[in-house]
Order: C-alpha cells, then structure tokens, then sequence
C-alpha cells in the first residue's frame, strides 16, 4: 500500500469521523458506518425521525469539487448499495434519501436531498 493511498485514506476516516459527529449533534442517529456490500459502500447512514439518508461524505478543498466529486458512477454505485440495504433492513415506512456532506478546511455542510433514485 502506497504512502499516498495511506494519506488518502486517513482523510476520508477522518473526514467520516467528522461528519458522523456534526450529524449527530444535528440529532442524527448513525445505523451504520462504511457500510460495504459487492456492489458499493455507503460512507454513513443515518436517520432521524421516519427518515433514513444514505451519505456520501467528501473532503475536498472547496464545495464545487465534493460535488463534482460524486459522478454518476458513484450515485449508481452508492444507489446500488441502498437499495441492498433497504431490501436487508427492517425499514418499511420509512423516507428514504442521499445526502452529501462536504468537508473543505473547518467548514462542513451537509447537503440534504443531493441527488434521487428511483426507490426514494
């Protein structure tokens, strides 16, 4: 494993530790965290209230660059993933939403509603 791809690495934890903290004091309750399925992981998934969100987390150096950061191919991947999710978990009755969350120096946001499928 490279140096580069342990820095990488370390960001992203980091990143997710982070956004974990600022959902929950949003009053958040974390289900899971780096959730890995053969079809694609989902950095955080979260609820509160009858709402589940999928959430891709991204620390980037600035928002334009989180967001362009989740192509198609990772929303279908992440997609992908929920709906094994959804389909494994006892969560009917539930809305169900992606979210983003964008980390660039000390300012984090969370993006409700970042993109849509179809089981949404």
């Amino acid at each position: 494993m490279s140096e580069r791809y342990r820095k990488a690495e370390r960001k992203g934890r980091r990143a997710e530790q982070y956004a974990a903290l600022m959902l929950m004091l949003k009053g958040y309750g974390i289900l899971e965290r780096r959730w890995k399925t053969p079809v694609g992981e989902i950095d955080l998934i979260i609820r509160r209230g009858r709402t589940i969100a999928f959430v891709e987390v991204k620390a980037r150096r600035d928002i334009a660059t989180a967001i362009q950061a989740v192509t198609p191919t990772a929303r279908a991947r992440i997609s992908a993933a929920a709906d094994l999710w959804v389909s494994q978990a006892n969560s009917k009755n539930y809305a169900y939403r992606f979210d983003l969350v964008t980390i660039s120096g000390w300012r984090i946001r969370h993006l409700k509603n970042a993109w849509h499928n179809e089981m949404a």
